[in-house]
């Protein structure tokens, strides 16, 4: 078996918050992932490079994902894309982390509803919210790829 699977993994992160996203690789990259990290600022462009051209999926169906996710981007619902996510045959099985400001128990419940792995709602304080990034950073480094289908 590769034990060297993490490096292998393409982080997408979905965050239109230019600062929340600079803090998100930061921290990161300081709990020592060099995992390539694919920024994506919208819902639509979002779904175009998950899904590709032709809208299906395939053109990750040999690529482990993990997949950063904001819900409250300023064209779609992150629900909405956790849900095209999770029902998307190529792509099902990548691992969802959500990361919000949205801490509504139902919303929260509604996305493991969906099949996401992880929610980290983001503190208004950064240091709280830059430990937790690091403690993903952590679980990146030592995750599992599912063998794709």
């Amino acid at each position: 078996m590769n034990t060297d699977n993490a490096s292998l993994v393409t982080i997408v992160m979905i965050e239109d918050d230019e600062g929340h996203a600079r803090l998100i690789e930061r921290n990161i990259r300081r709990a020592g992932v060099t995992n390539e990290i694919i920024p994506l600022a919208s819902g639509h462009a979002a779904l175009e490079y998950l899904l590709g051209e032709d809208g299906s999926g395939g053109v990750h169906s040999k690529r482990a994902l993990l997949i950063l996710l904001d819900l409250n981007l300023p064209d779609m619902s992150g629900v909405d894309i956790l849900q095209k996510i999770k029902t998307n045959a190529h792509i099902r099985r990548s691992p969802v982390v959500v990361l919000t400001t949205t801490d509504d128990e139902r919303e929260i419940q509604r996305c493991y509803d969906l099949g996401a792995n992880v929610y980290i709602t983001k503190p208004v304080n950064y240091e709280s919210f830059a430990n937790a990034i690091r403690q993903l950073g952590l679980f990146v480094a030592v995750m599992q790829v599912p063998a794709a289908e």
